[in-house]
């Protein structure tokens, strides 16, 4: 019944969207790592609400404040706990939640599993707000793999039909990477995310959503990381990704257009590079064979819903007296979620990564 992730790395992910906070505890966090809290901020920073027309009016600060786990620039090898406050709630708006389920949402669900005991004012402990906590462990764990030399960063690559250029599955550097992470909106090339966001402006002024793609890549992720069957870096990445609200697909390499292709096409052949290094023509397999890193870009691909909380009327159910209703949502929601969930794929995959690396001989 926990939101605990428990391999290597183990971290719980606590709170509801309008509790008083919510938080994360990280157990098994290598002891003295430098972690500069600036970066820490500015990586959270790219998850919260934006000042202009993509996202929710709700304002966050979600400025963590580190409980235990940290002392003197350092982590100490206990368990690393973070608070991050709740200060900006309008419970009121979910007033009537207790007994009409919104549809694409889990309060239906959320009330058979836990017996109507469940918090639905912003939806609870399944909110995006959840993300807030994730990303706080997933910049802990970037860091960490940036001092190895491991480098991951995602773009938005299409909201609503509109793509963005993709990364290169073979040459793709960390100079692209940080230059992405820059941006307000994280696309590669400026002009189609512009496009992008006038397409979720649109969105919004018709009472409605859309949904998107975000496209991710790790480089010199070390040849050999990972394992066969229930444990590969697929599973694992896989596992963490599905802990997004809203993620409903995810592919690595070419994914589903693989299953197009004749073998000659979609085998990656390998060669000796003139540094001497075995590595591979192309990369359709997206840097993992057998559930292992083979030493190329690791590249995936995650699949957004539209945002289920949107203002025109929709026809739903009163699961208390049984019968049926139509319901508008009121609150502040985000036109599509897309733009904010870059840094929580992000944030996945270098914990999927950190925890494998744990295993890695020479870490």
């Amino acid at each position: 019944m926990s939101s605990t992730f428990n391999s290597n790395i183990g971290f719980t992910v606590f709170g509801e969207s309008h509790g008083p906070a919510i938080g994360v505890v990280m157990d098994n966090v290598p002891p003295g790592e430098t972690i500069d809290l600036d970066k820490l901020v500015k990586f959270m920073s790219r998850r919260a609400p934006k000042q202009n027309k993509t996202s929710t009016q709700r304002r966050e600060k979600d400025m963590p404040q580190i409980m235990s786990g940290y002392f003197n620039g350092k982590t100490t090898g206990t368990p690393l706990c973070a608070l991050i406050a709740n200060t900006d709630q309008h419970s009121q708006d979910y007033s009537n939640l207790s007994r009409l389920a919104r549809p694409g949402h889990a309060d239906y669900t959320g009330a058979l599993r836990y017996r109507g005991f469940n918090d639905v004012r912003g939806g609870g402990h399944f909110s995006g707000r959840l993300t807030a906590p994730l990303c706080f462990a997933g910049a802990v764990a970037g860091q960490i793999l940036e001092k190895r030399g491991i480098y991951v960063g995602a773009h938005i690559a299409e909201i609503h039909g509109i793509k963005d250029k993709a990364f290169d599955p073979i040459n793709t550097d960390k100079d692209l990477i940080r230059e992405v992470r820059d941006k307000d909106f994280p696309t590669i090339i400026d002009v189609q995310g512009n496009e992008m966001i006038k397409e979720i402006d649109k969105a919004r002024c018709d009472k409605d959503s859309v949904g998107g793609i975000i496209e991710c890549i790790a480089i010199n992720v070390p040849a050999g990381i990972g394992s066969p069957i229930f444990d590969g870096l697929e599973n694992t990445i896989a596992q963490l990704i599905f802990g997004i609200p809203a993620v409903k697909g995810l592919e690595f390499g070419a994914g589903f257009e693989a299953a197009g292709m004749t073998g000659s096409e979609n085998n990656d052949e390998f060669y000796v590079n003139d540094r001497g290094i075995v590595v591979t023509r192309t990369n359709n397999h997206g840097g993992i064979l057998g559930g292992i890193a083979s030493g190329m870009p690791i590249t995936l691909r995650v699949a957004f819903k539209p945002t289920p909380s949107i203002a025109k009327p929709q026809a739903t159910v009163d699961y208390s007296a049984m019968k049926n209703e139509t319901l508008e949502v009121k609150g502040r929601h985000d036109p599509c979620v897309v733009p904010r969930a870059v840094p929580c794929v992000e944030a996945a995959v270098n914990i999927a990564l950190l925890n494998h690396m744990l295993e890695y001989p020479n870490f």
